[in-house]
């Protein structure tokens, strides 16, 4: 059976480059070895297969949040049996959470929810806070933890962060950003703007 890979996204070189730019504007230094349980987060679980590339702390004033850049691969199987691999690379970052939010999807809010949201009402909307509620998509297993967690700093903090596309994904006390967009110095200082001032403020 044939098998063609595909890679996508950046290597070493934007890792060393996004590295280094992380480190002119935070307190930042590798990991090493962390289990950080990515396989709880539905934005992995469409993936054949991940695994991270790199990762570092944050150290902030008051705690430590994370960049992690992980290696995701898909699998699809043409007609004729061939298997196709496609590798991107993407970045990722990750905080912990001091209050437990159970589980929690955020991502801008497209026409097609706003439609699906008429006939079934499954989203959390802000009444007091409408500008959060018409740009993003808010789904929860738990609307009581979901809401308490999610504050109007915390809603702050996502209005103002500087990418498109995002997914903020919250497992407990876990929290995720990212999209699939490869790695770039620049996406990577937003999302850990984003990640820091959560980890401060909360």
């Amino acid at each position: 059976m044939d098998i063609t890979t595909d890679i996508t996204g950046s290597h070493n070189n934007s890792f060393s480059d996004t590295y280094h730019l992380l480190k002119q504007e935070f307190d930042i230094e590798p990991t090493g070895y962390i289990d950080f349980q990515l396989n709880n987060f539905e934005a992995f679980k469409q993936y054949s297969s991940f695994e991270i590339k790199n990762s570092y702390v944050i150290n902030t004033e008051n705690d430590r949040c994370y960049i992690l850049f992980v290696e995701v691969c898909t699998k699809s199987q043409s007609a004729t049996g061939a298997i196709t691999e496609q590798r991107e690379n993407q970045t990722w970052a990750l905080a912990y959470l001091k209050q437990n939010m159970g589980r929690v999807k955020i991502r801008r809010e497209t026409f097609a929810d706003k439609l699906f949201e008429l006939v079934f009402p499954l989203e959390i909307d802000f009444k007091e806070d409408k500008a959060f509620s018409n740009t993003f998509y808010v789904l929860a297993d738990d609307k009581p933890k979901a809401i308490a967690g999610i504050t109007r700093d915390f809603r702050n903090a996502v209005m103002d962060i500087r990418e498109d596309d995002f997914i903020i994904e919250v497992a407990d006390h876990t929290l995720i950003i990212g999209n699939r967009k490869p790695i770039s110095g620049q996406k990577a200082i937003h999302l850990a703007e984003f990640a820091v001032r959560l980890v401060d403020a909360y």
